[in-house]
């Protein structure tokens, strides 16, 4: 498929995402309305859905019937919302600009984004415990918990934090200098173990349609896929950040740099960076053909996440 007509499935997925999002997110009883305000003015801003549409991508890679991926997609993307709202806080990236236009905490003043992402992060468990049958739902919780924790997303963005330099982050028995693979584990976790879990929870609820678990082996080309192009979009992150223009890009460029953060641009170079983000894509769309014909649009995925330009 041309990039052009991928662009287009893209398109099209994200807009029902959209539609999907603003559904879940609607008044409830004892809910302030500011606080609903800034829920939906984070989660509804402009941005490439990208974990959601990981989770129908693969929900769909196996052809079942009767699947209903979008109350995992709109969960996912609750936990990524949820994630740059704490992360834009002065106390940890302190970031004015997001998905092009002001951060939550400018607009709604630090403690209502604070509780708008703890907010988000307790209504992505709602939704799935609320919209799936009770093993499936379990198991989708269990794999978005991983993904999100301690050991996934949020270790990932202390390991950041404590590369930056912020006080009291960096332990004593911390690595006073940066490796690659220092930089890989960083980012296997603050933003691979995320995608790696949208992946896996497509296969959770596509499987759970027909009375099934996916199988091991399965969700292992699944997880081994999602670290690939997690690391990818990782890796043309840096570069965008580096070479992008802020119009595309929809946030501050050349931030990380001032900033003083571990970027694969700064361990290794541009050229360096782009060859790996190149083989890092190759190394997706093997694993992706290793699933069958209904997943060739994680093969297309893994060429756009490489070639894009914000």
């Amino acid at each position: 498929m041309d990039q052009d007509n991928f662009l287009s499935i893209w398109k099209n997925l994200a807009s029902k995402v959209d539609t999907h999002l603003s559904t879940c997110l609607q008044p409830q009883d004892g809910m302030p309305v500011r606080l609903l305000e800034a829920m939906r003015y984070s989660v509804l801003a402009p941005g490439k859905r990208l974990r959601p549409i990981l989770v129908l991508l693969a929900s769909n890679a196996f052809g079942f019937e009767n699947t209903n991926p979008w109350p995992a997609a709109c969960a996912v993307e609750f936990i990524h919302a949820y994630s740059l709202i704490h992360d834009d806080l002065p106390a940890m990236d302190d970031d004015d600009l997001r998905r092009g236009r002001p951060t939550c905490h400018k607009v709604y003043g630090e403690a209502l984004a604070i509780l708008a992402g703890d907010a988000l992060l307790t209504k992505a468990f709602e939704v799935l415990a609320k919209n799936y049958p009770a093993l499936a739902g379990a198991e989708c919780c269990l794999e978005l918990a991983k993904g999100a924790g301690a050991s996934g997303m949020v270790g990932g963005q202390v390991e950041d934090l404590a590369w930056e330099g912020k006080p009291g982050v960096r332990g004593e028995d911390h690595p006073k200098e940066p490796t690659v693979k220092h930089l890989k584990n960083l980012h296997d976790r603050k933003t691979g173990a995320l995608i790696r879990s949208s992946l896996k929870l497509g296969a959770i609820v596509s499987f759970a349609s027909q009375n099934r678990k996916p199988p091991e082996d399965l969700l292992q080309i699944l997880d081994n896929y999602g670290q690939n192009i997690g690391l990818a979009f990782q890796v043309t992150d840096d570069l965008l950040d580096v070479l992008g223009k802020c119009e595309s890009a929809g946030k501050r460029v050349g931030k990380d740099a001032q900033k003083g953060k571990l970027t694969y641009p700064g361990l290794l170079g541009i050229e360096q960076s782009k060859l790996l983000a190149g083989e890092l894509c190759k190394n997706a769309q093997h694993l992706a053909s290793q699933l069958g014909p209904n997943a060739a649009p994680l093969m297309d995925l893994a060429d756009y996440l490489v070639s894009r330009d914000h």
